[in-house]
């Protein structure tokens, strides 16, 4: 089949012990690929490139996908978006108000999680659970739910002060993440960070950041057989052909005997898929 990549479906089954379901967007079909592990699949990229945002044909993209002037218009792909605490709605210059209002302006949830290690990240509540599953974590744990991406970018700034912020996809795809108790370690952080959790609490309305005791860690399993000890990446700008037996899917990874792909970098690129 043929057409163009999006970054892959994932959805955590009913039963959590399993591993995640995951299915690969090639045009208007999709793959299913946990049946596909263990077997031999190839992409193939077409040369074409298309904008995820506006469709058209472009020779390069940027931010995961799209067309420069897309990139650079969009509100969703201002550098707001990784930085939420640097938010400038309130002093008029969001690219695009309305979809701020939308996107930015709706619950937002500050949670722990364990991918190559523990980390705290912000999330929309929507994106629950699939931008855990995205960043390839084994564990994770809502602490906070607030009203506002802005927020949420506040009390990741006090936390990151004493944790990381960031996965380390290399060792997330080694599977070097050791189990880690979460909940304590909400309970240390929150204890650390009071001062300054205390002062955004009073910054706005007392119903603005809302402290989630009584969750509990959701562990999540991935389809992987064996993990690389070495990671060798693809890159479909130097490597037309990516072939190799599937060995696992974790995070927006493939991962194959001959080396691993980024699925999600590659949103809009035409490519073949075979299995």
């Amino acid at each position: 089949m043929q057409g163009q990549l999006r970054k892959m479906h994932a959805q955590l089954d009913m039963d959590r012990s399993k591993p995640v379901r995951y299915e690969l967007p090639v045009g208007e079909q999709l793959v299913a690929l946990n049946p596909l592990l263990g077997k031999p699949i190839k992409l193939v990229y077409a040369g074409k490139i298309f904008c995820i945002h506006c469709n058209r044909s472009i020779k390069k993209s940027f931010n995961q996908g799209y067309c420069y002037p897309c990139f650079t218009s969009l509100a969703q792909c201002d550098m707001c978006i990784m930085k939420p605490e640097t938010c400038h709605y309130a002093v008029g210059t969001c690219r695009e108000p309305s979809w701020g209002e939308e996107f930015c302006f709706q619950p937002h949830v500050v949670y722990l999680a364990n991918s190559s290690g523990i980390k705290v990240g912000i999330t929309r509540q929507t994106q629950i659970p699939t931008r855990w599953i995205d960043q390839g974590a084994v564990q994770a744990l809502p602490i906070f739910k607030v009203q506002s991406r802005y927020i949420s970018g506040l009390v990741e700034i006090a936390i990151a002060k004493h944790v990381s912020d960031k996965t380390s996809w290399q060792q997330m795809l080694k599977n070097k993440a050791e189990p880690v108790d979460l909940a304590a370690k909400r309970d240390e952080l929150i204890a650390i960070c009071k001062a300054e959790l205390d002062e955004i609490a009073q910054r706005f309305d007392p119903q603005a950041l809302e402290f989630l005791a009584d969750e509990t860690a959701v562990d999540i399993h991935f389809p992987v057989d064996s993990y690389p000890v070495k990671v060798k990446s693809f890159n479909l700008d130097k490597d037309a052909e990516v072939s190799g037996v599937l060995h696992g899917i974790k995070g927006q990874y493939l991962l194959l005997d001959t080396g691993v792909i980024n699925i999600r970098k590659f949103a809009g690129y035409e490519v073949e898929f075979s299995a």
